[in-house]
């Protein structure tokens, strides 16, 4: 997708409204998980979530290469929302997002505080991405997909940092929703040269990226109701499958439960707050702990823009018994 050189020239473009997130070493998490664990902080831009780093280099390239576009329009469950609208307005782009109903309420009103024009269509995010393409052919606004060598090489560039301030990972969790996350982790691993294991992450409910990597090939699901939105897949993109494919070592699938039980360790461990989806990774290290023995560990944190009312029901009372044992 990119050479090194164009994820450098990435960094400085995004460098210009997100300063490079922290990557701390967090004691409390390497108790729990019985091994040296570094936290990428993502939860730490302006929008609270990684994505904000795709939304500067796409539409920096956007509006170089057609400075007179009309508006750009998209789909999301929140965060890919939120980067594009935030970049579109440091350039004076129109942005219109398309979200399904029920959507995350915080999320809906970040959007709108960015500038975009926010619609609420169809039960789901793929129900909500075929309205905006539709809208798209007809108002004559560009289509920003939620898969893009852009995006992938903005949000490449918390991997570039990572690596870099945190040598030696022998294993590194990224969440994956649309898959930009992980494949730029890949790109920018392999373009350094390093050995990291990366291993995705996915919800049970929502386990299309991890189905489509055990059977070798696309594999879709009629559902994907997990509360963890950010990971909220229900068909794979082709092209990010065959990164992650060929890049990735294995995915680990996580219950809402687990995730639950996550977020809730990342608040007494850390006192940082992360979304579901930012949560995920701490969830499947948790779930393969007895393999990390010896090794450093790296986790990214992708987002920290939860609902309260979604927090305080799903993380605060309605977590597993299991989970509540293991925080006792």
């Amino acid at each position: 997708m990119f050479d090194l050189n164009e994820l450098e020239r990435a960094h400085g473009i995004v460098g210009t409204a997100v300063p490079p997130t922290p990557a701390h070493v967090w004691p409390l998490l390497a108790e729990r998980l019985g091994t040296s664990v570094v936290v990428k902080h993502e939860n730490h831009t302006p929008i609270g979530a990684f994505k904000v780093r795709g939304g500067l280099v796409y539409l920096e390239r956007l509006k170089r290469e057609r400075p007179d576009v009309p508006g750009i329009i998209s789909a999301t469950r929140g965060n890919h929302g939120q980067s594009l609208a935030f970049a579109a307005g440091r350039h004076g782009v129109p942005a219109v997002i398309y979200v399904p109903r029920g959507n995350s309420t915080e999320k809906n009103r970040a959007m709108r505080a960015f500038g975009a024009e926010l619609v609420e269509h169809g039960e789901d995010f793929q129900a909500a991405r075929e309205e905006a393409e539709r809208r798209a052919q007809f108002a004559g606004l560009h289509m920003v997909p939620s898969f893009h060598p852009d995006l992938v090489l903005g949000v490449a560039t918390y991997a570039l940092e990572l690596f870099r301030s945190a040598p030696g990972l022998d294993i590194l969790y990224v969440p994956i929703g649309q898959g930009s996350g992980i494949c730029g982790c890949i790109m920018a691993r392999d373009l350094l040269g390093l050995k990291t294991e990366i291993v995705g992450v996915q919800s049970t409910e929502a386990p299309s990226y991890a189905l489509s990597f055990a059977a070798g090939k696309i594999v879709t699901t009629e559902t994907s109701n997990t509360r963890a939105d950010g990971m909220a897949t229900r068909i794979p993109d082709p092209e990010a499958f065959a990164l992650i494919r060929k890049g990735a070592s294995r995915i680990v699938q996580v219950t809402d439960d687990e995730v639950a039980h996550a977020i809730r360790a990342y608040w007494t461990d850390t006192h940082n707050l992360a979304e579901g989806a930012g949560a995920a990774s701490l969830a499947a290290a948790l779930q393969e702990r007895g393999r990390l023995a010896g090794k450093r560990v790296g986790l990214i944190l992708s987002g920290g823009n939860i609902d309260f009312d979604l927090f305080r029901t799903w993380v605060g009372t309605e977590a597993a018994p299991s989970a509540r044992r293991a925080m006792a």
